[in-house]
């Protein structure tokens, strides 16, 4: 099914400012700065747009903001050379695997799409194709996608290619035959890359989708990640990262923890995990999130 963002296509929904100055990953000061006390975030690449035009509005406090792949944030963390008040990331898994966390809230799911130009030859092939995988498997197609070694949306592309060759039962490997090196992009320039023509289709969040009003094709839950009654079956996919860690398919889980309490980290954090801004911008909140595990304070449970 071909899903369309209601936005229009070439909407940024004010987020060009953020998107440029996620281009690498970041510092950016987020909110006024006049003498407030500073709360600082290293997060995921697919909130950038979600904390810089969504969250800064909804806080007093003077937030610095910084966005990289989640692996890539969970290591920097891991390794000492950052240590921001709230910690965000888009796999949950990352907080036990690559960090030794007390405890984290579970805030937003998302779904992976094949978003795609429908003013590039390559886009409305894919658009036309009867499955939206074999113009990508003849190589009519170019795509994007990121880096799996450095965030989770890179090693969920990955799943959804291998979960889509079962489901679809495709004659080729997918996720042996779709991925090359030169495919992958920064998470922060993925979907701009169909503003410079460089691709015609990324493997992306839908939210990414979304919130930048690109036309995209919407894949069945049996493959995107979405939802937690596919979880077994999600769970038959897996990637190792650099270091050796193993991670394992799972429905998709944003989490974020604070590991600098004061009142003014404290009010951020709950605006960030409980804040109706991440509907607008894409992201799912089911009823019962933020969902907490670990020994969270009592203070930001109740």
């Amino acid at each position: 099914m071909v899903g369309a963002a209601t936005t229009g296509r070439r909407s940024l929904l004010a987020g060009i400012g953020g998107a440029l100055c996620g281009l690498a990953g970041c510092t950016g000061v987020l909110g006024d700065t006049d003498g407030d006390t500073v709360v600082s975030m290293l997060a995921a690449g697919s909130l950038n747009n979600a904390i810089e035009n969504g969250l800064r509005e909804r806080v007093d406090t003077t937030l610095q903001a910084e966005v990289h792949g989640s692996a890539r944030c969970a290591r920097l963390v891991a390794s000492g050379q950052k240590d921001p008040d709230i910690l965000s990331l888009a796999d949950v898994a990352l907080f036990d695997s690559l960090l030794d966390t007390e405890w984290v809230a579970a805030f937003a799911t998302n779904a992976l799409v094949v978003a795609y130009d429908p003013e590039s030859d390559g886009g409305r092939r894919l658009a036309d194709a009867e499955r939206w995988y074999e113009p990508l498997v003849d190589g009519t197609v170019e795509l994007g996608r990121t880096d799996p070694a450095l965030d989770p949306l890179g090693y969920r592309a990955l799943f959804m290619l291998e979960l889509a060759t079962e489901y679809y039962d495709a004659d080729d490997n997918l996720r042996e035959t779709v991925p090359t090196r030169e495919q992958i992009y920064p998470e922060t320039q993925l979907v701009s890359q169909f503003e410079t023509g460089a691709v015609d289709a990324a493997i992306t969040y839908r939210n990414m989708a979304v919130e930048r009003g690109y036309d995209y094709v919407s894949l069945p839950a049996e493959i995107d990640l979405s939802d937690p009654l596919y979880a077994d079956r999600y769970a038959t996919v897996s990637y190792e990262l650099p270091d050796g860690t193993g991670i394992e398919g799972a429905p998709i889980r944003y989490g974020a923890t604070i590991r600098h309490r004061s009142p003014a980290t404290q009010a951020v954090f709950e605006t960030h995990v409980t804040g109706d801004y991440l509907v607008e911008f894409g992201f799912t909140v089911p009823e019962n999130y933020p969902r907490y595990t670990g020994n969270a304070p009592r203070t930001i449970t109740n």
